[in-house]
């Protein structure tokens, strides 16, 4: 799988409506808010966020996404809600294929928590693969921009999202560690 090498921010073309929101958010969240609670109004008793890791061939760099509707920490993992009745694996490549035009497959779930100001939501971090072959990154309209940050320099992150990336580290690190003690290093 081939992605791009940038280490800058790669700004969606022609989003100027989608940034003036965006200013307007960061001015004024509650009504970020007030959107995420109409939302949920409409789901199940209990709702599901999802999300996709996915590193470049490497394994040290994650992509981020900038999203349009998280005004004090707009980076992140790319990902969204759970369709009624849909697996959550298929969601975290859904998601990710809807923001940002890459085919991954879910390798394994890395973190499920119960989200701490939202009562009855559950997040899930999933592992993600990139598909073979060339994959050009367009974004959606919920994005401003992504970037490949390495794992140890990344920017502000929501909690849970930095939870996630930390398992991703001290995975990468201990196995790592033994690999080199296996090569009797």
């Amino acid at each position: 799988m081939t992605l791009p090498l940038s280490q800058s921010t790669v700004r969606a073309p022609g989003r100027r409506w989608h940034r003036r929101l965006a200013r307007l958010l960061q001015r004024a969240p509650a009504a970020g808010y007030l959107v995420q609670a109409a939302y949920r109004l409409a789901q199940p008793r209990f709702s599901v966020g999802v999300v996709g890791i996915v590193l470049d061939a490497s394994g040290e760099r994650v992509l981020l996404v900038e999203h349009l509707f998280h005004p004090y920490r707009p980076w992140g993992l790319p990902g969204g809600w759970m369709a009624r009745g849909e697996d959550p694996a298929r969601t975290a490549e859904r998601e990710i294929y809807e923001e940002t035009g890459l085919r991954v497959r879910a390798v394994r779930p890395i973190l499920v928590l119960r989200a701490p100001r939202m009562r009855g939501h559950l997040d899930l971090v999933y592992l993600c693969e990139p598909e073979d072959g060339p994959q050009a990154i367009r974004l959606s309209h919920e994005l401003l921009g992504y970037r490949w940050a390495a794992l140890d320099a990344l920017p502000p992150l929501v909690a849970f999202h930095e939870l996630a990336l930390e398992a991703i580290r001290r995975e990468r690190d201990g196995l790592g560690a033994r690999h080199k003690l296996q090569q009797g290093e």
